[in-house]
């Protein structure tokens, strides 16, 4: 299968923060969930594909195409859904769309009010006056309007209610079934990705930590429970962080068919979460 997106030893230092020579890629017809904590450098790396930022070193395509030399052509095809607002606040939303039509050369009217029906948004109300949520919903108005191949996400569901996030996850599931089309999700909000993600690429401190198939992370990787009896300085190394307390401990470890040879009848072996996995991965021991 065609990735849609593909780095290769990108690096880019500012000063107090570094992307150390990260790496990962993006199939057609899948959703990524780009993950990590705050300042872990998701937004910079969204920033180096879309070449808002220029790369140190390294190599960036999208489509198969150079980010920099081909970024006209690339930003025809990409669509873009972030967070925060980035609209005329004094505009109204067919005043919006006005000024950002002309920029596709695939804009497509027809799929535009297709949409704004849809979404039951109201075209002659200002940006300003609109939810969050509402706003959110615009963003992907505009860049399922001009057909885009390859939706970025950027923190999209951060301050939204969970029943808005669960209607644009319902959205981006549904517009998935064209194959043709990829996702990449940023967020630290890992419940939503465990609805929709097909794969999971997770970033600490600038540092790519893995970049997998969820359900295949989630299957090598198990929460162990158990006595501090058993704990010494060989079996702390088989675990990603520990967590300790009176009655126990809690641990992560990323081979779970190890753990039961080690561990035998010993110890209770449970499937983790995503939220687990990260808040073993960032904080080791807690």
């Amino acid at each position: 299968m065609e990735n849609i997106l593909e780095i290769k030893n990108v690096t880019k230092t500012f000063k107090g923060f570094e992307l150390k020579n990260i790496g990962f890629h993006l199939e057609k017809g899948y959703i990524m969930g780009f993950i990590g904590p705050n300042g872990a450098g998701k937004t910079t790396t969204i920033k180096l594909i879309m070449n808002l930022i220029k790369r140190d070193t390294g190599i960036i395509k999208v489509f198969g195409l150079d980010n920099i030399k081909d970024e006209q052509c690339i930003k025809n095809r990409v669509g873009f859904v972030y967070g925060e607002n980035y609209f005329y606040d004094e505009l109204s939303l067919l005043e919006m769309k006005k000024i950002v039509a002309p920029f596709y050369s695939s804009w497509d009217d027809k799929q535009f009010y297709h949409y704004i029906n849809k979404f039951n948004l109201p075209l002659n109300k200002k940006i300003k006056a609109l939810s969050k949520g509402m706003r959110m919903k615009f963003a992907l108005v505009l860049a399922l309007s001009h057909n885009a191949e390859f939706i970025i996400m950027d923190e999209p569901t951060s301050g939204l209610d969970p029943v808005f996030r669960n209607e644009l996850l319902g959205i981006l599931y549904d517009l998935m079934q064209d194959e043709n089309k990829g996702i990449l999700f940023s967020t630290h909000i890992t419940t939503d990705l465990d609805k929709i993600a097909d794969y999971i690429t997770f970033i600490n401190n600038g540092e790519i930590i893995f970049s997998e198939q969820k359900d295949a992370l989630l299957e090598s990787y198990a929460i162990i429970k158990g006595s501090n009896e058993i704990l010494d300085k060989d079996i702390m190394k088989e675990f990603v962080g520990v967590k300790e307390n009176r009655f126990g401990f809690e641990a992560l470890t990323k081979d779970i068919e190890k753990a039961r040879q080690i561990f035998k009848n010993r110890v209770i072996i449970e499937k983790p979460s995503l939220e687990d996995i990260i808040l073993y991965t960032v904080r080791g021991n807690v």
